[in-house]
């Protein structure tokens, strides 16, 4: 008995055959599929042929469908609708009625940026879906977020790293650099750099990108600095600020939430790590992705972002 050949029966042909087994004969349904009744014909003729078995049985009064043509057509059936809804789904993704916004980001834009975006765009759309991947310092950071883009993992990114071709970068905001002290430390109100490098110095570890950045500005100061501790973690970095055991070199958004008793100086020559929005240059994005991006000019625009007022009020008072 001959297998059948599955790669063999076409979609024309089970539409042909719901089709028919809907209004009866085949002059109707050729109708309805706007084709003519020979197409029809030979279309069920085909299928009856691949699959080795009858589907209808012709007569005077039309054609019915066999035992095993009700069987089969009640498949075909689950398959158009199968196919109907995969129509449905691709066409929601292209317009704004659904589909899904991929954004990769680190820790400071996810927690103190993105949530207040996030609400405007959802309170416009709230039939597209956003999924949040927050990437680490010690889980690939910048670099994992660049990566997640070329993949085709996400649509966006936030990244602090240089612009590069491959990337569409737009400028977000600029995350100034302060120095976070000990609460019992006598610091004064105005730093200079004889007084930062009179304190032990907690950093992030010489690899990451932060740290970099920090020890590059020091350096064309002639400013070199030497950390006695070296942590990953922002938030063990602040905690052992609290402590009494250094002082450190942080950007705002990452200091945050800060304990209200640590001490907060500016640098003596300022320094901001830019956050900027990329997405992949030339990339096909669904209309989704653009209203994401408006959302976010548009409330970046807004006087009352970014919202870090608690650390600017204390820079103020330092």
């Amino acid at each position: 008995m001959r297998e059948v050949n599955r790669d063999g029966v076409k979609l024309s042909q089970l539409r042909a055959l719901v089709t028919v087994a809907e209004h009866g004969n085949f002059s109707e349904a050729a109708l309805h599929l706007a084709v003519s009744q020979s197409a029809i014909s030979h279309a069920i003729a085909s299928l009856e042929q691949e699959l080795g078995v009858i589907l209808l049985s012709r007569g005077r009064h039309g054609a019915r469908l066999t035992p095993v043509g009700e069987r089969i057509t009640q498949h075909a059936q689950e398959m158009l609708q199968l196919l109907d809804t995969i129509g449905k789904e691709a066409n929601r993704s292209k317009g704004l009625q659904g589909g899904e916004v991929r954004i990769s980001c680190f820790r400071s834009v996810a927690t103190h940026v993105l949530p207040e975006i996030m609400a405007e765009f959802r309170s416009a759309y709230p039939a597209i879906a956003i999924t949040l991947n927050e990437y680490r310092g010690n889980e690939g950071g910048y670099d994992g977020i660049e990566q997640s883009l070329r993949e085709g993992k996400a649509d966006i990114g936030f990244t602090c790293l240089p612009p590069s071709p491959e990337f569409d970068t737009q400028e977000l905001m600029r995350d100034e650099y302060v120095v976070l002290c000990p609460p019992q430390w006598a610091i004064p109100h105005s730093l200079c750099w004889d007084d930062i490098r009179n304190y032990p110095i907690i950093l992030p570890p010489d690899d990451d990108y932060c740290s970099v950045l920090i020890r590059n500005h020091f350096n064309k100061l002639i400013q070199p600095l030497n950390a006695l501790y070296k942590i990953k973690e922002d938030s063990t970095i602040v905690s052992m600020v609290s402590q009494g055991l250094g002082i450190t070199v942080m950007a705002r958004l990452a200091a945050e939430p800060l304990p209200p008793e640590i001490q907060v100086r500016r640098l003596p020559v300022p320094l901001d790590r830019i956050i900027n929005v990329v997405t992949l240059t030339d990339a096909l994005h669904p209309p989704a992705v653009y209203a994401f991006l408006e959302t976010l000019k548009r409330v970046n625009r807004s006087p009352h972002h970014p919202p870090q007022v608690s650390m600017s009020d204390r820079l103020k008072t330092a």
